[in-house]
Formats: structure tokens, sequence, C-alpha cells
């Protein structure tokens, strides 16, 4: 069941609630549940700060009691919802075509292996975090590409819960994003991964495509029970499409869980169940910052003959003092300078990646 209490608002800069004499940090999604103002009542979810998670570590405002009980109807035409079949479902209006299938037949099945007329390159990411220092890099390479970022699952759903949206927009790095389901509140939303893209490269006029999941990334020591596995379907949905593929490898120099020092376990399971090559970033940089209890050549392994490398250097100087998020889990960009040198190389090949399918 929901863990759920009642509370007033005591703050709302920050946003804390009291319940039962104590003050809690919160969060509010005002897309769904609307302003907070100080002393308003409110439902709160405690699950996750009364298991003390580093991840999600606050309670979410589930209904606000006081103000936000008059919620609008939707988009006009809003036929799909979000959060489906749940509490919180509301109506969104897709960037899917809403122009019905031609029936079953040898025609449809011609039309769905039909080429699109435009072929972005598509970087897929394995967390958040990679991506403010992926766009910045794809910007000194192409400043010109309109880049737009799919929301995959695997972290957070809302998008509301990034700053690093907001900070990309303002200084050009990030034209368009599009939330795809269970994710929301994008601004422009999606029923599917292949959806989003396909309208990307056919609706939206995107040069390049970036993907990954939310902030918080879901987590276990299993081999495949962990959001990054949401990269598996994004690579295969651009590869399905024709559209150039490239993965942004998970790497850490001083990550304290040894699974993910080195390569993650995270990207090395991806790789390994793709069905299809990409292209994989390594820095160029990546012997001098490797740590020095890990495999040096894991990366390589894990690419095999199946997968290329895409070797670009990865201007950390640069990035420290272009003022775009430098801490990852705590830990200062000096402190893991391997983590940001992943997505800055991928950045940067992404920049060089065709247009136009390998097999065009």
């Amino acid at each position: 069941m929901l863990k759920l209490r009642r509370g007033r608002v005591a703050s709302t800069e920050p946003l804390q609630v009291e319940i039962a004499g104590e003050r809690r940090p919160a969060w509010a999604d005002q897309g769904l549940v609307g302003v907070c103002e100080l002393g308003d009542e409110v439902v709160v979810n405690t699950a996750a700060l009364d298991l003390g998670l580093g991840s999600g570590g606050f309670d979410i405002v589930h209904v606000n009691l006081t103000r936000g009980l008059q919620g609008g109807a939707g988009p006009e035409g809003a036929h799909v919802m979000k959060l489906n079949y749940t509490s919180l479902q509301h109506p969104v209006q897709p960037v899917e075509p809403v122009e019905p299938v031609e029936p079953d037949g040898q025609a449809g099945a011609e039309a769905d292996r039909a080429p699109l007329d435009r072929h972005p390159p598509v970087l897929v990411l394995p967390l958040h975090g990679h991506l403010a220092p992926a766009a910045w890099a794809l910007s000194e390479r192409r400043p010109a590409a309109k880049v737009g970022f799919v929301q995959s699952s695997g972290g957070a759903l809302p998008d509301a819960l990034s700053g690093d949206f907001d900070q990309l927009r303002e200084r050009g790095l990030l034209d368009e994003v599009i939330s795809v389901a269970p994710c929301y509140g994008g601004g422009l939303e999606a029923i599917s991964v292949p959806g989003a893209l396909h309208a990307a490269a056919e609706a939206r006029g995107w040069d390049v495509a970036i993907v990954g999941p939310g902030p918080g990334i879901l987590g276990s020591a299993s081999r495949y029970g962990h959001g990054g596995m949401a990269a598996l379907e994004s690579a295969h949905s651009a590869l399905a499409l024709g559209l150039p593929t490239m993965l942004s490898p998970r790497l850490s120099s001083s990550d304290p869980r040894p699974r993910h020092r080195g390569l993650s376990h995270h990207t090395r399971s991806v790789l390994g169940l793709l069905l299809s090559g990409v292209g994989v970033a390594v820095p160029s940089e990546l012997e001098e910052l490797w740590p020095e209890d890990r495999e040096p050549g894991a990366l390589r392994a894990a690419c095999g003959e199946r997968h290329r490398e895409l070797v670009e250097s990865a201007d950390l100087e640069a990035y420290a003092a272009s003022g775009l998020p430098r801490r990852t889990m705590g830990r200062d960009l000096e402190r893991d300078r391997l983590f940001f040198a992943a997505p800055l190389a991928a950045g940067a090949a992404l920049g060089r990646l065709p247009t136009q399918p390998e097999h065009a």
C-alpha cells in the first residue's frame, strides 16, 4: 500500500512538510498537484525518506487538500493517459501520429519497414548525469544542431525533477524534450521510444537525439535488475529505425561500489545483450584515468568484435569551467574525472556520426 501521511506545508523555499511535529523535506510536482503554499494541508508519500534512500530521499506531495482539487481536463483533444490506471493518471496528447495504420498485409509490412526521410544520430545514455556533459561536448562540435532529449524509463518519471533540462534549454544546448511513458512532463509526450524517435526524425526535425533516463536511476546489485537496462530498449529502438546509434558507457574512477568502478556492470550488461552492434564512446584519456584496482581492458573486452569503439578526447578542463553540473552522486568532477570523460567523449563522437544509415 502507499505510505501516505497528512501534514502541513511548513516552508516553501525549500519545500518542507510538518508531520506529527517533524519538518521533513518534500517535493511537489506542480504540473500534477498544483502550487503548495505555507500552511496548506497536504497528503505526502513518505516511503522513500522513511527508507533513507539517497536517491529520491524526500517526501512527495500526493495531493494538496487545500487548493489542489480543481485540476483541469488536460490538453484539448488529449486521448492518451500517462501513469495510466494509477491514481495519478492524466491525459496527454502524444507526438505519435493519430492516423490509423493500414490493415495487416503485405502493404502494411512494407510500410513498417519503409526508411525514414531523415536519420538523426542517436546517443543512448546510461544515466541522467551524462546528459549535461554530452550535450555540452556536442554543442562544441555541432553548435547549430537541433538537439532533443528523449526521457526513457529507468530513473525518475517526472521531467520536473531534472534541473538540468532548464539549464540546458536556457543555454541553447537542448531544444526539446519528449517524455516516454511512463515518464511525463517533458513538454512533448510519447507512448513509446520508437514513437518518440520516429517523431523526432520526421515531425520535429531533430538533427541529433539523445535518449536516457531521468535522475535517480533505479538499481540493484544484480546483473539485469537495474534502470540501466532501459538503454537496451532505447538502442534497439534506434537501430530498428535505421538510425546511427551509439552508447555512452558508464565509467568511474572512484565509485565506492566495486561493480560500478571502472566499467559499470550496467553498461557491461547492455553491451552483452544488444542484438546488433553500436558505437561506444571511448575517452582517449581512458588509460590515465582508469582506476588501478580495475581491469584496464574491461571496456574493450565488453565491446568485443560486435561493437565499434569511437575514440574521442574529453575536454574536462573546459567543461569544468562551463558552469554546467559537475557532480555525480556526491562526487565532484575532480574526484571522478573518468565518469565525466565518458559523456564528454560521447558528445564529441556524436557530432561526427553520419546522418544517414550505414546501409543507405
